[in-house]
């Protein structure tokens, strides 16, 4: 894929405003942490529901109570992920989670009867699908987030949470803007027909030098000494981000559109923009619980 000059220019102008309101959201509080990552969630589900809609005309039938349960539903899950690290005075936000998730879980069949006057299992799985897709993601990435707030009695916290969250995103960023810099200017061979203007020279480019800048970066600029988690997760960033972002290829394609929204010029929709990180959030993830 060439090099386009006015492509590059629109795609560094939209991201220096993403960038921002992206670090601003990870870096000023696990109350911006929060608000940011709900946006992300409820944009995600808006545009799912409508390549969904795409792929399966059935699924536009489905009554609005049911598509507002299933995002809900879904935050619900992400609140609940929140454990004792978000409080509003005596209130936990993860109880209003739990209640809010099995509340919603309960509608989606009942949304059907009352919109539709019967039940699609199918439209449910579609729905479903979502959860896993999108709200698990989200509600994990709050997790990573909340552990880190270290509490010592009452008096003393320690806020460490933003540094997984962080050099995870770094990640994805790094080996996105590097596998489209290497791939136009020497990429030639395509990955995979659901993504053609991917390819290896791209791909392999721009997670070898993602790997290298996070674990140089994190080493000897912020002193990070776990040079082992550094390279795992940054490389997890790499491989499965690019993984879902051939599976959201592979959305748009069954769906017939070619980006997923239009609120970012350059880099499409919420889904464009996020589906590597929906995907690498699991992985990475795991590897907290079951290695750190």
């Amino acid at each position: 894929m060439p090099f386009n000059f006015q492509t590059f220019k629109t795609r560094t102008l939209t991201a220096v405003v993403f960038v921002v309101i992206m670090l601003s959201g990870l870096l000023i509080n696990e109350w911006t942490f929060l608000a940011l990552f709900s946006v992300m969630h409820f944009g995600c589900w808006i545009e799912y529901q409508k390549l969904i809609c795409l792929v399966d005309n059935d699924y536009c039938s489905t009554g609005s109570l049911h598509k507002y349960a299933a995002m809900l539903a879904g935050w619900g899950f992400m609140l609940w992920m929140t454990n004792d690290a978000f409080n509003i005075g005596i209130v936990h936000l993860y109880e209003i989670g739990w209640w809010l998730m099995l509340v919603m879980l309960i509608a989606l069949p009942v949304a059907d009867l009352v919109s539709s006057k019967q039940f699609s299992l199918k439209n449910t799985g579609y729905s479903f699908l979502g959860l896993l897709y999108i709200s698990l993601s989200c509600g994990l990435m709050i997790n990573l987030r909340a552990e880190g707030i270290i509490f010592f009695g009452s008096a003393v916290t320690i806020d460490l949470g933003w540094i997984l969250p962080l050099v995870l995103v770094c990640s994805i960023w790094i080996n996105d803007t590097m596998a489209y810099i290497v791939g136009s200017l020497i990429g030639k061979t395509p990955v995979s027909s659901i993504s053609p203007r991917k390819t290896w020279e791209g791909t392999l480019g721009g997670a070898l030098l993602a790997v290298a800048a996070i674990t140089l970066a994190g080493y000897f600029w912020f002193g990070v000494a776990d040079i082992i988690s550094l390279v795992v997760i940054s490389s997890l960033a790499a491989i499965m981000g690019t993984a879902g972002d051939f599976l959201e290829s592979k959305l748009k394609r069954m769906a017939g559109v070619k980006d997923s929204g239009r609120i970012l010029p350059g880099h499409g929709g919420f889904l464009d923009r996020f589906d590597s990180l929906l995907i690498a959030t699991i992985f990475v993830w795991l590897y907290v619980k079951l290695f750190l």
